[in-house]
This record gives structure tokens, sequence and C-alpha cells, in this order.
């Protein structure tokens, strides 16, 4: 999936609000005004890169965020190094050099980002720069290691909707850097049929069973959606593809099980493992001959990366 350069500054701008506040004290009260530096943004263990367009949107996006408020200099008081008196200074001031790219793996101690230009904004975007490259490029990094554990086989990584609120689009962004596929988006972009669906009585009691009359009525409603049921049982699994379900979601089955309900769906519908997937069990999973494994945990349970910002003498 593709993120809009908007979007993006819209997530950083609101990072930077809710950190710098009124201002950055420590920053305003140690560091002088024209003082300059320069940082590298370095991996402290091996990843894999995502987020790298958000930590360069927070230096380069620290200057417009601050100018509002006048917390980096105080143009009427001083004279900054150009010689320009009340000019506030502007993202030009920052240097940012580029050394690695999203979806990229890297070894600890490589250097992913050379950032140069005031202090004070370095100082101030901080945070929030490695907040975001951080979390990214830990679900890209968790991501990438289930993929490679299948990398033998045809089945195909999924995430989920446990992501943290207000950040899917960019966790799903992660995923695909890692290697693996997005599923739905939200609820409005797929029909998945799920137990708690099938449990509202006025579905529970429809004829011929709750599945068919579950998927007929999606078919009416939303003609131009794939739909997905999901199937605790084998028996549920054959009345999904005899209803015409495009993917099957085979929840909390075993192996054995699975490899039945593959069996018993195969040519009418794809099939999708799901439920307590983990590193040591994916592969014996995916051997089972599902199309798709879908894995929560890639978003709700990956370790933030390992990384810091530097500052060179």
């Amino acid at each position: 999936m593709e993120l809009s350069a908007a979007e993006i500054r819209q997530a950083v701008q609101a990072a930077l609000a809710e950190d710098i506040g009124e201002g950055d004290a420590t920053t305003l009260a140690t560091v002088p005004e024209t003082a300059t530096a320069r940082a590298v943004l370095r991996a402290r263990e091996p990843l894999v890169v995502a987020g790298l367009d958000f930590a360069e949107a927070a230096f380069r996006g620290v200057f417009e965020f601050i100018n509002r408020r006048g917390e980096l200099c105080e143009p009427q008081k001083s004279q900054n190094e150009s010689g320009r008196r009340g000019t506030p200074p502007s993202e030009e001031e920052i240097k940012i050099e580029r050394l690695a790219k999203d979806g990229q793996r890297v070894n600890g101690g490589e250097i992913l980002l050379k950032i140069s230009g005031l202090a004070r904004a370095i100082l101030s975007a901080e945070r929030v720069a490695l907040n975001f490259v951080q979390r990214l490029s830990g679900v890209a990094t968790l991501t990438a290691q289930f993929v490679e554990v299948i990398k033998d086989t045809p089945a195909q990584i999924l995430d989920t909707r446990k992501t943290t609120p207000g950040w899917r689009r960019f966790e799903k962004y992660a995923v695909t850097c890692g290697g693996g596929h997005n599923h739905r988006l939200g609820l409005f972009d797929m029909v998945l049929i799920k137990d708690n669906h099938l449990a509202v009585p006025q579905v529970r009691d429809a004829a011929p069973n709750p599945i068919a009359a579950a998927v007929r009525r999606a078919r009416e409603k939303f003609p131009q959606l794939k739909i997905e049921v999901e199937a605790d049982t084998l028996e549920q699994a054959e009345q999904a593809a005899a209803a015409g379900a495009d993917i099957v979601l085979l929840d909390n089955m075993n192996p054995v099980q699975l490899r039945l309900a593959v069996q018993k769906v195969k040519g009418r519908a794809k099939t999708e493992a799901s439920g307590g997937v983990n590193l040591g069990n994916i592969q014996t999973i995916a051997k089972t001959g599902v199309d798709f494994i879908s894995i929560g945990a890639l978003t709700h349970s990956a370790r933030a990366a390992d990384m810091g910002l530097d500052f060179e003498n």
C-alpha cells in the first residue's frame, strides 16, 4: 500500500504538537538559538526498515510547527548566522541524507539517515522521528520473520484489523515493507461473516442454514465486495464453500483439521488459517495447503525496533 505525503505530514504534525506542546523547555533553556549539529539515525540491531518518510517529515516539519509558536528563535531579538534579522528558520536549514529505504534489511550499526542543521530543530523532532520509525520498523521486521519461515510454501502472510487506533494505514504499510500482504483495511472494503454475526437470532435461525443465508444477503447487498466466512468446524467450512464464499476463514483449527478443510473446499474457495499462529507453528500451518495465514501479532504485538539518534562531534 502507498501512503500519501499529506497523511504522513498530518500524522507527524499531530505528534509534534503532542510532544512539544508550548515549547521544548530543555532545548530552549540549554541550546543556543543559532547552534548547529550533525546527527545520524542508526539501527542498533538487524531489522527491516519502515517509516523513514515519517522521520524525515518530523525533522523538516518541526519548523512549520514551531514557527507558528516562535519557540525555535526570537527573530525580533536576534540575528541568525546568515545575517537575516527577523527571518524565521525554515526546513531548508535542515539537510537530510537517506542511506537506506523502506523494506530494506539492514544490520546493527548501519546508518539510515544523516541529519544536519539547527540543533534546536533536530533535538525537538528527535523523539517523534524515532517513535514512528522504531514502531513501523518493528512491525516490518516481525512480518519479515514470518515470511522467511514459510518462503518455500505458496501461502501468503496477511495482517488483521488488530492495529493501533489511528495508525492502521501506517502499520499495514509496514507489513508490506516486511513482505506481508494487507487483509481488509476496515469494515467497508470486504464482507467478513464471523461467529458473532451468525449468533444474532434473526441470522442464526435463517434457512437453509445461517451461513448460506448470510452469504446470500451479503451478495445481494454488496455484489462488488469479496465475501469471507469464518468457520469453526469442517461442517461450517463446507457450508461456506457451498454458499459461494470467496474465502473460508479456518479459525483455530489444528493442522489435521486445516488439511481436511482445504481438501473440502478446494477449487470452490480460497482458505485462510487464523488463530494461535506463531513462529514455531507457522510452517506446519502453511504446509496444510492454506492460501493465506492471518496474524494479529504482526501489528498488536510487534516490538519496537532498536535504533537511536546519535549526535556527531
